[in-house]
């Protein structure tokens, strides 16, 4: 299939589970092939189509699960660098300034060459140039304090740091409770 918008890529869809929960956000890809398998009912669809050679299709924008689904229960958050930066909001931890997540890097508090691990209570989310600066030292050494002292996380709300309410299509946020700034 080929979209007709070059910016089609980009395009994604909300699932909710079938009691109207949000659970994740997939591409249009995936939101295709859930359809076609008869797994969810769309609720809402974007403006933009896909052709394969005999039909033309809405790209999905809102799915609702067909089944409900249990979400598992963690005995706790994954480490990786994803979740590092939804911890610490894509904020860099020295100079307090959000970022894109390209933007950022995971710097360890105490640096791997003086033996700190690569922990949750050892790495922070840094933006490239407080990075550099600190370079290979703890943040005392640097005179580069912290926002906060890194925690191991209980739970991270992925759906809403993955979706900023100024750029979430118009129809999500009927779906989505955004929290008052």
């Amino acid at each position: 299939m080929q979209a007709t918008d070059v910016f089609s890529t980009t395009l994604r869809a909300l699932v909710l589970n079938a009691s109207y929960e949000p659970l994740r956000i997939i591409s249009w890809q995936k939101a295709l092939i859930m359809w076609f398998q008869d797994k969810v009912e769309i609720l809402e669809f974007h403006s933009t189509k896909v052709r394969s050679v005999s039909n033309s299709f809405h790209l999905p924008s809102v799915l609702r699960l067909k089944t409900y689904i249990r979400p598992k229960r963690v005995d706790g958050v994954r480490f990786c660098r994803e979740n590092v930066y939804i911890r610490d909001l894509h904020t860099c931890q020295y100079c307090v300034k959000k970022f894109n997540h390209k933007d950022l890097t995971i710097d360890h508090v105490l640096p791997a060459s003086q033996g700190g691990p690569k922990t949750w209570t050892n790495v922070v989310t840094a933006c490239r140039p407080c990075n550099q600066r600190k370079a290979n030292r703890t943040p005392e050494k640097a005179k580069m304090p912290l926002l906060k002292p890194p925690r191991a996380p209980t739970w991270l709300p992925v759906i809403e740091h993955e979706v900023h309410p100024d750029s979430a299509p118009m129809v999500w946020k009927d779906y989505l409770r955004f929290k008052a700034n």
